[in-house]
């Protein structure tokens, strides 16, 4: 007979709650404080707003410079990176100037403002765990790396015994293990429910426009851009996406406001995703579309 223990945390800007059964109390105990430990550890080097996260040493430091990072992050920026050239700049973790500009993120202690012309063909890895720009170039990895801690937390949890766990971070989510959890879906707004998504061994991240959205120079401005451009997109959209991992999930949600349903389905089907994009009209009708 399994032990079930649930906690929640505020982390990652929003409330996580870890669920883990185990064959013993003191075996889903630990595997919860192994979890949490993984989140933390996650939302200390990629923050946006921590002084002394390995993105706030990146913005400080001089462009061109090579800075050390922990190995986490730089397998964030992996993924990022390919993700961004695979959707053709839709995604672009290259955007938080924009988004200091227009409100969204406060201005980071750096030498430099970013070019208008940098993006995340900019970002270089160079191995041993250093990363360099070159050209001045702001980072968020708000759009992906929630999703990463969810699958970090997941696998502590697995190395610590666990047989049945889940994992939600504001919408971001992952179930593993042998049973089928039936996860439900907000509306376009966010105040009812859209749907529901069994999932077993998945990721289901979702994400709404109108949710961050706020009014700038005279209209209306959100967190989500087509990088391409710099304009806002799904303001009046929603996006779920299941996915194998949370990281993937979490990052596909942004392609999906910015792609059209063909280019969308190209690259979900890549990563072995799919999506549901929910469009709220002037008319006041909801319309649901698959990718």
């Amino acid at each position: 007979m399994s032990v079930a223990l649930q906690r929640a945390r505020p982390w990652l800007g929003t409330l996580v709650e870890v669920c883990a059964e185990a064959s013993a109390a003191q075996c889903a105990r630990r595997a919860v404080e192994a979890a949490f430990a993984e989140i933390e550890a996650v939302h200390r080097c990629m923050s946006f707003h921590d002084a002394d996260s390995d993105l706030s040493r990146l913005h400080a430091a001089a462009v061109g410079t090579a800075v050390m990072v922990d190995a986490r992050t730089v397998e964030v920026l992996r993924c990022a990176l390919d993700l961004a050239a695979r959707s053709h700049g839709r995604f672009d973790l290259g955007v938080a100037g924009k988004l200091v500009a227009r409100g969204f993120l406060p201005r980071p202690r750096s030498p430099f403002t970013p070019d208008a012309a940098a993006n995340w063909r900019d970002i270089e890895l160079l191995g041993d765990d250093r990363v360099r720009l070159r050209r001045p170039l702001w980072i968020d990895l708000g759009g992906i790396a929630k999703g990463y801690a969810v699958d970090r937390a997941i696998a502590a949890l697995q190395e610590h015994g666990a047989t049945q766990m889940r994992v939600n971070a504001g919408g971001d989510l992952r179930v593993a293990g042998p049973r089928e959890e039936v996860v439900h879906l907000r509306d376009v707004e966010g105040r009812g429910i859209a749907g529901a998504v069994a999932l077993r061994d998945a990721a289901l991240a979702s994400s709404a426009g109108a949710a961050t959205r706020q009014r700038c120079d005279d209209r209306w401005s959100g967190t989500h851009l087509d990088a391409r451009s710099g304009e806002t997109v799904g303001l009046s959209s929603s996006a779920s996406v299941v996915a194998p991992t949370c990281m993937i999930a979490d990052a596909l949600t942004k392609v999906a406001f910015a792609a059209t349903p063909a280019f969308a389905r190209r690259v979900f089907a890549h990563y072995g995703a799919q999506a549901v994009i929910n469009d709220m009209r002037d008319c006041g009708g909801v319309k649901g579309r698959a990718a």
